[in-house]
């Protein structure tokens, strides 16, 4: 297809029944904001830079959410209709041509593959605009679509206005157009605001069409799903159960072990490699990836890492922003916070926490430990109560640990400080000063043994 395509997403309006200080196209399903899932369906049949996102309420965060998209935007500083949107993208896109598709940020369901079907049916036609349709057992609350005897669209009556003929029309109005450009540029102006909300509807262009002489088509799909909107948090759950039914399916399909799916919650974007597992009541989130031969364990969630394969999440763990190398194993009730990067063959164990933190390969911290602001080397061994005093009260300071360092239970290790390959530090040590490759330092009083001094005390009792 030569002719230029350009998409305009609607996403202008608060959404005031979700009952939300956000803005509706900014609540999340799949771990994804819902404009997102509309911009990516939409980059099946244009290229991001044509793809036009029409902004109004909070339009610097929508702006930010589509930072990475690579998208334009329009604003609509006044929120007038469906119609008076559209109206924003004029100036930008009258005078390019070809197709203009028209969609919502708030209907997050709408493939890929429809989209195609839309642009490809209407190049294909000779009407001035496609629409999408579908068939709803109960069409209570949308417009409904209203064909003439040769199957083209004539108007779209909404709910309100409906005869009691036309209530029994099953047919709705998605609102999901496809329009030859120039006959759009040329018509969207004749949209007025004769309605009770002095409002400018989008709707109206059927009628205007066809009063010029146009066809207006209908592409009906089987599956209504695709059109659902948003408008209440019910609906925004039951949108994010079926983003995840989808994915948990996809997974398992391509070789990943689900044990207990109907309780896993895992995101759109994640990544998993076959033969990992993902134990129950699992949470993988953000754009995760993880490798092949991984387990995930139960009630474990992991957040915007990258894990190689054969790395072991084991139960009730957290990970969040964080890369693990090869065959590391890490948890249970462990506790990785960002800028970590965990080496390979590395042990991490039960209540460690680590936050921006390079642990080398086969380094073990296998109990109670806290390691921030650290680089710790191959091999080393960080003993049971161990933690690195990373906070001045004012500054963050680093610890380094070389290789093969033996660090005993119960050290303190005071920032900034450095502790040489293959050092000695004794238990129960407060460390402040750079300890030497190969030397022992110790840093505790002196043990007093005073024998008798028990009976001593009771006779005094």
């Amino acid at each position: 297809m030569n002719s230029p395509i350009n998409v305009v997403i609607l996403a202008a309006g608060l959404g005031t029944r979700m009952k939300s200080k956000r803005a509706k196209v900014l609540h999340r399903a799949g771990g994804l904001t819902l404009v997102e899932h509309v911009v990516n369906a939409a980059t099946a049949i244009a290229r991001p830079e044509h793809i036009t996102v029409v902004v109004g309420s909070q339009a610097e965060q929508v702006q930010a959410a589509l930072t990475q998209s690579g998208v334009r935007f329009a604003e609509q500083k006044e929120q007038k209709g469906t119609g008076h949107a559209l109206m924003m993208c004029r100036d930008a896109l009258a005078s390019q041509g070809g197709f203009v598709v028209v969609t919502y940020g708030d209907g997050p369901l709408l493939s890929r593959a429809t989209l195609r079907d839309l642009v490809d049916r209407h190049a294909t036609s000779d009407a001035a605009a496609t629409l999408i349709t579908t068939r709803l057992e109960d069409p209570t609350g949308y417009g409904r679509i209203i064909l003439g005897a040769d199957g083209e669209v004539k108007a779209i009556v909404e709910q309100k206005a409906a005869t009691a003929q036309q209530l029994s029309i099953p047919l709705i109005n998605s609102g999901i157009y496809c329009f030859r450009a120039d006959l759009l540029w040329n018509h969207i102006s004749d949209i007025g605001t004769d309605n009770p909300a002095r409002e400018y509807y989008l709707t109206d262009i059927v009628e205007i069409l066809n009063r010029a002489g146009h066809k207006v088509a209908a592409l009906e799909i089987a599956d209504s799903q695709e059109l659902l909107g948003i408008n209440t948090r019910a609906e925004l759950a039951a949108v994010d159960r079926i983003f995840r039914d989808r994915k948990v399916r996809k997974l398992m399909l391509e070789g990943v072990t689900i044990e207990k799916p109907e309780t896993v919650t895992i995101d759109c974007p994640v990544r998993i490699g076959a033969d990992s597992i993902v134990g129950p009541f699992a949470q993988i989130l953000g754009r995760t990836e993880i490798g092949e031969d991984c387990r995930i364990g139960a009630c474990s969630i992991v957040e915007n890492c990258k894990l190689a394969s054969g790395v072991q999440i084991a139960p009730f763990t957290s990970v969040a922003d964080t890369q693990v190398d090869a065959n590391a194993h890490i948890g249970p009730f462990a506790r990785l916070r960002s800028g970590n990067r965990v080496g390979t063959g590395a042990h991490i164990g039960n209540f460690v926490e680590l936050k921006n933190t390079q642990f080398g390969a086969r380094a073990k911290a296998n109990h109670l430990a806290y390691l921030g602001d650290a680089e710790i080397g191959e091999g080393t061994n960080i003993g049971a109560g161990t933690i690195t005093c990373n906070y001045d009260g004012v500054k963050k300071h680093r610890t380094r640990i070389g290789k093969e360092t033996f660090v005993g239970s119960n050290s303190t290790l005071v920032a900034p400080i450095e502790l040489g390959d293959a050092s000695y530090i004794a238990a129960g040590s407060v460390i402040t000063d750079p300890v030497p490759a190969e030397a022992l330092a110790l840093g505790r009083a002196r043990q007093v043994v005073k024998e008798g001094w028990a009976a001593n005390r009771k006779q005094k009792k």
